[in-house]
């Protein structure tokens, strides 16, 4: 198999927060629900605060949800338009299948659409020999890129699809940081928001139907990923589009696939109905007692709940923003000095410099030129 990757520089937003707090506004309420998962999250997309956190750093199996890793691994380091040939590891793999026949060929676009919403697992082991080589030397691609690209530490995997494997486990915080990252992409976006597919192959012809029932019944949610192995439990990974956010739910190990769908609709109207985000755009200019002028280098956000009054200050150089004269995160600024202007690196150039030097690490990590 081909070990092509096309390197993708998307200008990633680089935040550099200086939180004041920890990256936690879970409420003080009674109001808190109560979930039958082992371990869930409830997170905002756009501050990436904790909402609600149940056991959300314990190390556990995720089952299918893997699959949000080689997908967007896929879209962005794949091409798409590649002709991949089906491999008979590939065929033989067990479980959910979009039946696949050895030496098939099939667009990487549509290999990852049959991952993402019929959750092929031999979907996922052609994409991974069709990148990698192997589905372990692609697990290595994917551990090295959920740690340095994502920036988690609690995850490791050891193949494309999530059947099980005792070395093979995440956590509800980390699948809430992997999804938020995913979910800036379009392609990605597109995809598992999909709710149903015709799909034409050499072994099937069929409408596909988004294994994710909230896909298919509610407006809002907006993705993106279910799970089952019986050493997991049932799993499960969702957003859903508020008036001022996008919130991303993660259960992990519920007893029954009802109560993770429960539980995932109790955590987002939970979050809808106690939480607001308030969203601070890049090069908003301040001024303070003084005089001194400052930018905002990075858009910022903030979530809190719905009760709270927001006070914005400056103070040394800092975007400062208290409820009940408690800070709650403060942001550094730029001071504007007409040299700093003239001489300053834009900040998309930084930006660009940094997301290629780490397509540079992956691209030495696998060899390729």
């Amino acid at each position: 198999m081909g070990t092509k990757l096309r390197t993708v520089c998307c200008a990633m937003m680089v935040i550099v927060i200086l939180a004041v707090s920890s990256n936690s506004v879970v409420a003080n309420t009674e109001d808190a629900p109560n979930v039958h998962s082992e371990a869930a999250v409830l997170m905002s997309a756009k501050s990436g605060e904790i909402l609600f956190d149940k056991e959300a750093d314990q190390q556990m199996y995720p089952a299918s949800i893997t699959k949000i890793v080689t997908g967007i691994l896929a879209i962005e380091y794949g091409d798409l338009n590649d002709m991949v040939t089906i491999s008979e590891n590939a065929v033989d793999v067990i479980g959910t299948s979009v039946y696949l026949l050895e030496e098939e060929e099939m667009k990487l676009e549509q290999l990852v659409q049959g991952l993402l919403i019929n959750s092929g697992n031999d979907a996922g082991t052609a994409i991974a020999e069709h990148m990698a080589g192997s589905e372990e030397e692609f697990a290595e691609l994917m551990n090295t890129f959920v740690e340095e690209q994502v920036g988690v530490s609690d995850t490791h995997f050891t193949n494309p699809h999530g059947l099980y494997d005792d070395d093979h486990y995440t956590t509800a915080a980390d699948m809430a940081k992997i999804t938020k990252y995913a979910m800036k992409n379009s392609t990605f976006r597109e995809i598992v928001a999909t709710e149903e597919l015709e799909w034409v192959g050499e072994g099937w012809e069929t409408t596909l139907y988004n294994h994710h029932q909230l896909v298919r019944d509610h407006e809002n949610v907006t993705g993106v990923k279910n799970g089952f192995v019986s050493q997991s439990g049932f799993t499960l990974v969702t957003t859903y589009e508020a008036d001022n956010d996008e919130y991303i739910v993660v259960t992990l190990n519920a007893p029954t696939t009802t109560d993770s769908y429960n539980d995932t609709k109790r955590l987002l109207e939970y979050g809808v109905d106690t939480y607001d985000t308030k969203t601070v755009e890049k090069g908003k200019q301040f001024e303070d007692v003084y005089g001194n002028e400052y930018i905002l280098e990075h858009t910022t956000s903030v979530t809190y709940e719905k009760d709270a009054d927001l006070q914005f200050d400056i103070r040394n150089g800092s975007l400062v923003i208290e409820d009940d004269n408690q800070i709650i995160r403060s942001e550094p600024l730029k001071q504007i000095e007409e040299e700093d202007e003239e001489e300053a690196l834009p900040v998309d150039v930084q930006e660009e410099e940094e997301e290629q030097t780490l397509i540079d690490r992956i691209l030495q990590f696998l060899n390729l030129k």
